[in-house]
């Protein structure tokens, strides 16, 4: 009797999570799933069942090829820069001894701020016509002729990589430098005493205990930069000649501005499908690491 009580406890404790996970995630994803099997079309109330077809377009549709090459890119490069800029400015945080209470709140800075302030505001800083920096770069004589960071196909996606590296950065330093704070002193100074270096003290104290923590802040934003909509779309809207255009935003085009929601809610089943394949390759090998380090 009071086993069944201590259970029907914590039911009652975790039923509020489970309605909101079911009600915010399980029937999005269910009502996508249906719909990605039929011709639903949002100015047409009939539909009908057609199987995969709206699969096999996609599977032969370049547009949907490019954008995902776009996604990839736009996840590969904003990834590993937000790695090395938060990792650099962890590592430099945590060996400073005065005033890191102030750096670090001013580091955080971008990343406090809400994506649609910091798009905007990155938005009219690059403008090409009244913009901050392409008009002081201009006056300075560093460039000819004004730059079109947004407008310009050889600058468009390698802007927006950037602000995404510098909106990203702080959270990995954050975390970093948290992991970093955890790790006993006396390591390292056991490995001076062996006469070891820093570079070796790095590699076989610092990385094995910090690993673990890079391994899951890789996982949650390679799922978060790569469905990432907003940024890029406030931005750029996708253009210039959609060389900025990644899976959200060819999904919501697809679903909102041609009307196709079956074929939209295609595209978001394949997204899905290849962010959970990657996943589980990404937490099978930080189990490995878990398992080394017990």
């Amino acid at each position: 009797m009071k086993s069944r009580k201590v259970f029907l406890t914590k039911l009652l404790f975790i039923l509020p999570a489970f309605l909101i996970v079911s009600t915010l995630l399980l029937y999005p994803v269910c009502s996508s799933v249906f719909y990605s099997f039929t011709t639903k079309n949002l100015i047409k109330q009939n539909y009908k069942f057609i199987g995969f077809e709206n699969y096999m377009k996609l599977l032969k549709d370049k547009e949907f090829y490019a954008t995902f090459f776009t996604s990839i890119k736009w996840t590969i490069f904003s990834l590993l820069g937000q790695i090395v800029v938060g990792f650099s400015a962890a590592l430099a945080l945590n060996k400073i001894q005065k005033g890191k209470g102030f750096f670090r709140t001013v580091l955080i800075i971008p990343w406090a701020f809400p994506t649609i302030a910091t798009a905007l505001s990155w938005k009219w800083i690059l403008n090409g016509v009244y913009g901050f920096l392409p008009n002081v770069l201009m006056k300075l004589g560093i460039v000819k002729s004004v730059p079109q960071f947004l407008s310009d196909a050889n600058l468009a996606f390698w802007t927006v990589v950037f602000i995404n590296i510098w909106f990203g950065a702080p959270l990995i330093m954050v975390n970093v430098l948290s992991a970093l704070q955890t790790i006993p002193s006396d390591q390292y100074e056991a490995a001076q005493i062996d006469g070891a270096s820093g570079l070796a003290s790095f590699i076989h104290i610092t990385l094995p205990h910090i690993r673990v923590v890079i391994g899951l802040l890789v996982v949650l934003r390679t799922i978060w930069i790569f469905n990432n909509f907003d940024m890029i779309y406030l931005i750029t809207g996708g253009g210039p000649a959609n060389l900025t255009t990644t899976i959200p935003i060819y999904a919501y085009n697809t679903g909102w501005m041609l009307k196709q929601l079956g074929k939209s809610s295609a595209v978001t089943i394949l997204l899905l499908i290849f962010l959970l394949c990657l996943c589980f390759f990404y937490f099978r090998l930080l189990d490995k690491w878990e398992k080394e380090l017990s």
